[in-house]
């Protein structure tokens, strides 16, 4: 208990570090004395990354770097005032540093400003702008069947493409969740249109026969599993827990992505975050810990707490002060530590566990 509460203090702390002058929220702080020398650069916005520590500071009891956040989604974040959308990922002024879409970036912001604004009618009102244009833009590139722009995937290695009619589960469940959040702030039938032909999209990337949620699908399928499929419980709660296709997923990812105990991204997942100069080594992904908390919080839902205790007690017993983005099997690959991310779903955990 005593390593938990000392957790609970580090990963506010961190979120502190990582929440900036201007409203910024980074990642990681690379500039910071205990960032290891060799790992990946990570002080950029992330606007997925940043909503879920929004969401987990304010479980946590901070609950005063959530609206300068948002201010700098609308006033900073280049490009999405005039499209609505938000690319990649951000330098802390606000300029893009990656062109790409990942459209469940901004449906997550949208359920960040749905769970802060919870209730509170004024200060929904505060962003409405917000909320309204990134919905409207969500709901405007959805065709009925795929976005109309290539869209990138959660872990920035793959491309959906509109001639394929493919979508993202993640990334779909995500906006489902976002256009639903934006209408309960600010009713608008065309949003719950679109959420309603998302998730009956979303129903075809259930494979009957592998028996798990699919990647992707479209056309082509890209039939493997993938450790995001847990957000279609938590937090978008597109899937019931105790839904047979989501147990069977589960199952799919203990079966085939619990590696010792750590959950990983995906089959022969090579990213590894560890840096020789400017060159990217790749030599094998370990566990992460936003998975295995990813796993509790799953496990939490079903009121199996034999399993969230698993999976919570598997990163504690491999961590000091720090929550790093992988834990590896050896002593020799470096991971960015501490990961913002990694903290913030620790703090989902431990407001489950009623630590908070």
């Amino acid at each position: 208990m005593d390593k938990i509460r000392f957790l609970i203090e580090s990963s506010k702390k961190v979120i502190r570090d990582c929440s900036l002058e201007n409203g910024a929220i980074v990642a990681a702080r690379s500039d910071k004395a205990d960032y290891p020398k060799e790992a990946k650069h990570y002080t950029y916005v992330w606007p997925r990354d940043a909503a879920y520590i929004c969401v987990a500071a304010m479980k946590a009891g901070i609950k005063d770097i959530q609206e300068p956040f948002f201010q700098w989604c609308l006033e900073r974040a280049e490009g999405f005032s005039e499209i609505g959308l938000f690319y990649e990922k951000y330098y802390v002024n606000g300029l893009k540093a990656q062109a790409r879409f990942q459209v469940d970036q901004t449906a997550t912001v949208i359920w960040a400003v749905h769970e802060f604004c919870r209730g509170d009618e004024a200060k929904q009102r505060k962003y409405k702008q917000l909320v309204m244009k990134a919905a409207d833009a969500i709901s405007c590139r959805w065709n009925g069947t795929c976005f109309v722009d290539v869209t990138n995937d959660l872990w920035e290695e793959r491309y959906t493409f509109p001639d394929q009619e493919e979508n993202f589960t993640y990334s779909l469940a995500a906006c489902i969740r976002g256009l639903i959040c934006a209408n309960e702030m600010f009713p608008n039938p065309d949003w719950l249109i679109s959420a309603d032909s998302m998730r009956q999209r979303l129903d075809e990337h259930y494979d009957p026969e592998r028996g798990h949620f699919t990647r992707t699908f479209g056309k082509i399928h890209d039939k493997r599993i993938d450790a995001s499929m847990l957000g279609l419980v938590f937090p978008f709660e597109i899937i019931p827990a105790d839904d047979e296709r989501m147990k069977n997923t589960v199952k799919a990812i203990e079966e085939k992505l619990n590696i010792d105990g750590g959950i990983h991204r995906y089959e022969h997942d090579e990213y590894d975050g560890w840096m020789y100069h400017t060159l990217h080594r790749k030599k094998g992904a370990g566990g992460w810990p936003i998975l295995n908390f990813w796993a509790a919080l799953y496990y939490d839902s079903l009121g199996d707490r034999e399993n969230f205790n698993r999976h919570f007690n598997w990163v504690l017993e491999k961590v000091d002060k720090h929550l790093p983005e992988q834990i590896f099997d050896n002593d020799i690959q470096v991971s960015v530590s501490p990961l913002a991310w990694s903290h913030a779903m620790f703090l989902f955990c431990c407001e489950r566990k009623g630590l908070l």
